[in-house]
């Protein structure tokens, strides 16, 4: 069982057991982690539940393990012929995280109400009558309708 998640503005394919390496996170190690943006969710047996964008009632459970810095970047600007050069480095910070449990309980009292709002909202669609529109000039001006008659002819 996977899931697909969405946390920092990305997306992370996690699965029981996994070390996860997030941004940093302001959660001390030892804490709980917990997210409720499932966007994809595959069962033991392959079926692959998608959301809209999420799934409800899914939910995936972890725990801090610990902060670090990932190895440094050297970035280096140079331009040719002008003898500019500078040259620093970066190093990014992230949380481990491990994920210890993926749930996708689907909430069944939402799914009929769901269901029952759906069904009435189309009969309501179904009896509602079109109304025209009329184009209303402002300072007092006639409505003017175009006509067939009124169009010049070519």
């Amino acid at each position: 069982m996977f899931a697909i998640i969405r946390a920092d503005g990305r997306q992370y394919r996690v699965a029981q057991g996994d070390i996860i390496r997030f941004n940093r996170m302001s959660a001390e190690p030892g804490d709980a982690f917990e997210s409720n943006q499932v966007l994809a969710l595959a069962e033991e047996d392959n079926k692959l539940k998608i959301g809209s964008p999420i799934i409800d009632g899914a939910k995936v459970e972890g725990t801090v393990l610990q902060h670090g810095r990932d190895k440094k970047i050297v970035v280096f600007k140079r331009k040719r012929r002008k003898t500019y050069r500078r040259k620093y480095g970066h190093r990014q910070d992230h949380t481990l995280v491990k994920i210890e449990k993926i749930s996708a309980k689907a909430p069944a009292a939402k799914k009929a109400a769901q269901k029952k709002s759906s069904s009435e909202s189309s009969v309501a669609e179904k009896t509602a009558t079109k109304k025209t529109a009329v184009k209303k000039t402002t300072a007092g001006n006639a409505v003017v309708k175009n006509t067939e008659e009124d169009k010049p002819t070519s």
